[in-house]
């Protein structure tokens, strides 16, 4: 079967290991896993930091890339797929797809049976293959760790890339008073369109917020604490740009601060996700629908980082 994956790394040009090709057709290692055909996929930049080595060993070589993916079981239906799968070997308990097992960017992809999410009416393959990861996560961000129902205002770091401009679009469905910061103004430009208030990193904002959502690292962090209002949740899913930020602790115990991690998000989350988009109208953010046969330009448009949004893989095209 065809499919993407890394043969080597390189940390310095991650496009040079991504291989394009024939792969054998996955087994099940357990009792209990299904072989899904892949309709949709989505890149994730987890893509690239495996390309780069990070997260994935040598001796997991070759292995193919992608987490998200929407396809059909054996039976005909139409399944999102949850890319999270147990794994005793790895210390947090469970590996994302194309860690350990092999990943989603193939014409097949096997997983175990409760990994299958049925694909909500009205909710298309393209839209639904966004949502496992990055919009999983900011869904998390908003919702469980920021306690959003009990928030008025959000900021949003680093608009543009997966994650975060999903926060913006979720935030906004949800009613809040939505800032985001964005170094590109082009990228502010689609953050408005978006609903909220872009803003340049830095900018003093109106109004302290309830809800800070962090991808962005050592470069926004002091924004973020200075940008909160008394006991605010800070959220952090990543760090691109430093993990090792100055924090005024001050400001965390005298404004009561929660700095909260977080990572993905559950199958019950997934469910309520998909439900939420389905029945309110809420639809991914995509940057771009590439072929898989031109798979590599889609990589290479993501290692850019001029992407707005999610570059979705159509399987069938």
């Amino acid at each position: 079967m065809r499919a993407a994956y890394a043969t080597r790394f390189d940390a310095d040009n991650p496009l040079a290991a991504l291989a394009v090709g024939e792969r054998p057709e996955p087994t099940h290692p357990e009792d209990g896993w299904m072989t899904v055909r892949v309709r949709a996929s989505s890149l994730n930049h987890h893509d690239l930091w495996s390309l780069r080595g990070v997260g994935l060993g040598a001796d997991r070589l070759p292995m193919i890339l992608g987490c998200d993916a929407v396809g059909t079981d054996p039976d005909g239906n139409e399944v999102v797929v949850y890319p999270l799968v147990a794994d005793p070997g790895d210390p947090r308990g469970t590996s994302i797809l194309s860690e350990h097992f092999q990943g989603t960017l193939a014409e097949l992809v096997a997983v175990p049976r409760a990994n299958l999410l049925p694909l909500p009416d009205g909710l298309s393959a393209t839209d639904a293959a966004c949502l496992p990861t990055a919009w999983l996560t900011a869904w998390r961000m908003l919702t469980t760790k920021g306690r959003a129902e009990d928030a008025e205002s959000v900021l949003v770091q680093g608009a543009g890339g997966g994650v975060a401009t999903a926060a913006v679009a979720l935030a906004v469905a949800l009613g809040k008073r939505v800032y985001a910061t964005s170094r590109d103004p082009g990228k502010r430009e689609r953050i408005t369109e978006l609903g909220a208030t872009a803003l340049e990193p830095g900018a003093r904002l109106p109004e302290r917020v309830d809800v800070v959502i962090e991808t962005v690292g050592a470069a926004t962090f002091d924004h973020s604490l200075k940008s909160a209002a008394p006991m605010a949740r800070i959220v952090v899913s990543g760090a691109t740009a430093g993990h090792e930020p100055k924090v005024n602790l001050r400001r965390v115990f005298a404004m009561q601060l929660e700095i909260l991690g977080t990572s993905m998000g559950t199958p019950g989350e997934l469910t309520a996700l998909l439900a939420f988009c389905a029945e309110r109208g809420v639809r991914p953010v995509i940057d771009s629908v590439v072929p898989f046969g031109r798979v590599e330009e889609a990589f290479a448009r993501l290692h850019s980082g001029e992407v707005f949004g999610k570059i979705v893989i159509d399987h069938t095209a």
